[in-house]
Formats: structure tokens, sequence, C-alpha cells
């Protein structure tokens, strides 16, 4: 569960009623995610306290001490991590005589250093006697992460060993002579990043000259002018702030105990994956809890939630039973009273919130504990990046704008310890000040309305009145976005009506804060609340009344989609990038209109995504006031 799906603190919903009402407004379509090779170990992260096992071949790591940098470490665990793959492989092999034979095999798994190809019986010998081997295949997008996505041609391998799979069919292994990642760097993604940079700094340079002409006719519109400018400053100055953006270095040494709480509601699908990587964290046994508060589900999240801890506690060694617990509240009460309860039955002194359809990287508790070594530091927020990125072009847009927005914007808040939304997805708290401020946190209310959603941004408020907050880019986890645009707009409604409330309440104190964030963020909040009245200025006013087409305002336009673009082509080297331009076009055409309608609607406490009990009144009355209108016809 994350700030996309909520509960409103009503008396529960009725079951079916929910059920039915859902299952005829939201199209349930499949996303297309990654799929890992499953360990033989459910917990093959997990430091043994016991030390009756070792992961030194594959991690680095020795007696649970790093015997090199936690990058390196880091690196190799994500180089050897395999994904499931189906697709055609071309298998050239040479014997000692030079001899050649082309083979056809399919690849069903696949990583940075190795694949494994199913063939025919009779090349076994062939293969296992072969002197040279030349692979060529296609990896499709969606199969691995993100910038693997390419044909890949006569890759030089050796055969490593041969096996039955499940199926019984023969498949062998092959082992690369280099990094996938080293052959798509040097084929496509070292030429990938010098376009990037060279189009990166002619679009800022374009930019400034474009914005220049503003000073130059300032005295013409003042207001307009002055807006551009304000503009253009603040874009520029994000992406210059990110670009010197660090994360803070891991220190071995430091491991606070940390209990990790996941408010659950309706999340059967995805609970037991996110409990397991919850679990599954490269962390010492000892100092990390897991908690997880289901807000009073009408589905089977409860029963899944059982299972895995049932699974879970089958492997020894890792007091399953001390750590991992459940509560399940006997209302639904809403995300921020589950997040409460779960503060309060906490054993640790720092709290991290993960949402229950969001999964973390291995490592992500290790990465993010460590701002908190400065001890003025409140709170962190994670990276949070789309696991089910390839499912649409919906999701390919969300993809970037993620990328985007936490790599660069929030990575320009955090150089300045000011990060003004600690997310949902991922974030960690002392937990002296969640129940510091719980009991204001529970009751909060604006404009008279009791507040709903925006609990991540409201927290965030509370602690960054009187502490740092930082952003660490190392710590990640993935979570899942709308794959239609129904749901997507009524999610972006909703966190528009939470940002601008809780930008109000920033503003009030943001002041105080170092002198470059807090410009920064005075402009951050005015750009897109007059964006709508500038955009209807430009394309509507100046065309109709002096009869000039705005062109500067529309390669203005365009000079920002592709900035946006093209630093995730610079960053990621994906081929999703093309998607920031297409983001940028569709937030001007659809999702800058959502702003004015936020500034009426303050009052809404409904989700549209998940069917609360506030949401249950008004589709009542809604289809109430139909029947009438239907009757007095």
């Amino acid at each position: 569960m994350d700030d996309k799906k909520n509960q409103s603190a009503q008396p529960p919903v009725n079951a079916k009623t929910a059920a039915e009402i859902l299952k005829q407004s939201m199209a349930n379509k499949e996303d297309v995610l990654l799929h890992t090779v499953n360990d033989r170990r459910m917990l093959p992260n997990v430091p043994d306290k016991d030390k009756k096992r070792t992961t030194i071949d594959r991690r680095g790591i020795d007696d649970h001490k790093h015997t090199e940098s936690y990058s390196v470490s880091i690196q190799k665990e994500k180089t050897g991590r395999r994904y499931v793959v189906d697709y055609a492989v071309k298998i050239e092999i040479r014997d000692k005589d030079k001899n050649k034979k082309v083979i056809t095999g399919r690849a069903v798994n696949l990583s940075s250093s190795g694949i494994s190809c199913s063939i025919p019986n009779e090349y076994q010998e062939s293969i296992e006697n072969s002197a040279q081997v030349k692979l060529t295949f296609q990896i499709k997008p969606g199969s691995m992460p993100e910038g693997y996505e390419t044909k890949i041609k006569r890759l030089a391998a050796k055969w490593v060993r041969t096996y039955r799979d499940k199926d019984n069919k023969l498949c062998c292994a092959f082992q690369f002579d280099q990094l996938l990642a080293q052959y798509i760097y040097k084929n496509r993604q070292c030429y990938m990043l010098s376009i990037s940079a060279f189009f990166m700094f002619f679009i800022c340079l374009f930019i400034v000259l474009l914005r220049s002409s503003s000073i130059m006719y300032f005295s013409v519109n003042k207001v307009l002018y002055l807006y551009s400018i304000i503009a253009a400053t603040f874009l520029l100055s994000r992406y210059l702030f990110g670009a010197l953006y660090r994360p803070t270095p891991i220190n071995p040494d430091f491991t606070p105990a940390v209990t990790i709480i996941i408010p659950c509601f309706n999340e059967e699908q995805w609970i037991k994956r996110t409990i397991l990587s919850c679990v599954n964290q490269d962390y010492p046994v000892d100092k990390l809890e897991v908690i997880v508060i289901d807000d009073c589900s009408n589905d089977n999240s409860v029963e899944k939630i059982k299972e895995i801890i049932a699974d879970l506690s089958k492997e020894r060694g890792y007091a399953i039973a001390e750590r991992v617990r459940y509560h399940v509240q006997p209302t639904n009460a809403g995300k921020r009273e589950a997040l409460a309860a779960g503060a309060a039955m906490a054993k640790n002194e720092l709290l991290v919130f993960v949402d229950s359809d969001s999964f973390l990287d291995p490592f992500a508790i290790r990465n993010i504990v460590q701002p908190f070594q400065d001890e003025k530091m409140g709170g962190v927020s994670g990276r949070t990046d789309v696991v089910n990125t390839y499912t649409n072009a919906l999701t390919k847009m969300q993809s970037v704008r993620y990328y985007i927005a936490f790599r660069i914007l929030k990575a320009a808040e955090g150089l300045f310890d000011a990060v003004t939304c600690l997310s949902g997805p991922l974030s960690c708290y002392r937990k002296d000040l969640v129940l510091k401020y719980s009991d204001a946190w529970l009751k909060q209310k604006f404009l008279g309305q009791k507040a709903t959603f925006g609990d991540d941004r409201a927290m965030t408020n509370f602690i960054l009145r009187s502490h740092r907050t930082d952003y660490q880019d190392s710590a990640v986890c993935s979570t899942i976005v709308p794959n239609t645009y129904k749901i997507f707009l009524k999610q972006q409604m909703r966190w528009k009506r939470s940002w601008l409330r809780e930008s109000l309440i920033t503003a009030t104190y943001m002041w105080k804060k170092e002198p470059f964030m807090a410009l920064s963020f005075y402009m951050g909040l005015l750009v897109p609340m007059l964006a709508p009245i500038i955009v209807i200025y430009n394309l509507i006013y100046i065309p109709f009344t002096h009869h000039v087409f705005p062109l500067t305002f529309l390669i203005g336009i365009l000079m920002m989609a592709l900035l946006m673009s093209v630093a995730q082509l610079f960053l990621r080297r994906s081929t999703t990038w093309v998607y920031g331009i297409w983001f940028c076009l569709y937030y001007e055409v659809v999702l800058l209109w959502q702003m004015p309608i936020a500034w009426v609607t303050f009052w809404k406490s409904t989700w549209g995504t998940r069917m609360t009990a506030a949401d249950l009144k008004a589709y009542n009355k809604k289809n109430k006031k139909e029947g009438m209108a239907d009757g007095g016809k």
C-alpha cells in the first residue's frame, strides 16, 4: 500500500459491494515484470549470525565483514542476478580443428555474466567439446533491468556445464568472456553517453539564450517575462544541484537497529513479495524487525501474510518468529493509523515505512540508514523505481518521470538536507520523532477537513521544521504504478491536492532553511501553481488577440521536455528516454489542468483508486442523484 492506495478513517466498507464496484470500474490489465531466478534459499542475502554458511564466493563477504568496498560487493551481487527469459539464441561453436557448427537454442535464464539455453540433445557433445563459442541474441525490453535491451552479436563465451531442467530438457550454461554491461557500454552506451551529454549542454545553452530575451523584453510584460525567468532558473538549478548530489557512502560498522513497518489494505497480490524483500536484507539479523499492519482488509491479504511468515519460519537461523510480526486492525481506520500502530509496536530506534506494493533491493536498508550518522538527521527517502515499466506507454512515461523526480529533483533537495517529501514507498525516520508527532499527524486537518492522504508529505513537514531530511539514491525500491489512464489520472489528482496542501504548510517555515534551498522551494511552488494561467495566456489569449503564433513559448516547452528525456538517456542509457518527451506533452495537455481543480477541491477525501468508505459513500451518492434525475425524465 502506498500514497497511491489508501483508506479513509471511516467505518469498514461492505466487502461484497466494494469488490463489485472495483471490478466494474477498474480494468485489471496484466503488468510486465522482471522475473528473477529463485535462489535455493529464501533468504540468500541475509547474513548468517550462526556463521554456518558463507557467501564469500558470491558477494565477497567473509565472516560478514566485506573484504572490499561495499560498492564493489553490491555490484558483484547485481552482476550475478539471473532473470527468467525466453528468446532464441544463435550458438556458433568451433572445435579444435576450427570446424564451425551453428545451433539454435532457447535462452531460459540470463545474467550479466552468463546465460543458460535449452538445446537439442544431439548437440550436447559438440558443445561440451567446443574450443570456441559465440552467442547472438536479442535482449527483449522488460526481461532485464533498463539499459540492457539491445541485440548481442557474437559475444564470446565458454561452456560451463550441462544439466536437465524440471521438464527434462537438455540445457547448457555459458559464461561470457566479458560482462553484458561491459559489452553493451562498449557497443552502444558509450555513444549514448556522449550524444546525450552533448545534447544536454546544447539544450541548457539554448534555454539560457531563449530566456535572455525575456530580460531584454522585460519592460513589455513584466509579469509574463518574470515567470519565464523564474521557471527557467528553477528548472536549470534543479539539474545543476542534482548533478552535484552524491549519496552518503556506506560505513560497514554503522548498523543501527531498524524496524520496517508495512501498512497493508487489500494487497493480496503483492504483499508476500513485499514482506520477503523486507526480510531478505543484507543487514544483521538481530538489528532488523518487520511489522505488517493489516488495516482490516476484505480480501485474502491476511492469509497471504500468514503464509509468507510461515514459509520464512522454516528457514533456520534467522529468528523469524521473534522479528517478523503482523497485526490486524479492528476496523479500517486508514494508512496513517496503520503506520502509527506499527510505530507504537516497534522496538528499534529507526523506522522504515514501506508500501505494500513496493519491493526492496537487498541492500536498501543498509544504504538508507547511513545519513543517520548525522544526529540532526530526522528522515531519509530512498529512490523508487518502476517495476512494471514495460507494460505499456503509460508505465514507460511514469518510469522516466519517477527516475528524474528522484535522481534529479529529490537529489537537488537532498544536497541541502531539506527533502520536502520522504516518499511513501521507502522512507526512514527516527522513531522518537514519529511518536512525538504521531498525535498531530493522525488528527491533521486542513481548511476544516480531515487529511486522509498525503501521509508522507505531512510527516515530512512535521520533521523538517526542526531536523534535516535527506535523499539516499543508493537505497532502492521498486513499485507498481497504474497501468490505465483512468486510475493514473485519479492518482495524479489526489497527489496534486496533497502537494498543494502540504506545500502551503512548508512555505510557512522554509524561509528559515538554507537560502538557496528556500529560494528554490518558493520558485518551485510558484511555477506549477501559475502554469495554467501562463499557458492560457500564451496559447489562447496572445494568438487570438494579437494574432501572433506562440513559437517561442512552444519551443521552450519542447526544450524542457527534451532536457528531461536526454537526462534520462544520460543517466540510465535506457530506450525509454523518448517517453520523457511524451510525458511532458501529456502533462501540458492533460495533467496541468488538474491544478485548478485541486485549488477548489481540498475538501475531497475520496481516493478514486481504492473503494474506501469515503469512495463508497460518494459512489452511492452519485448513483442516487443519477437515479433521481432519470426518474424525473
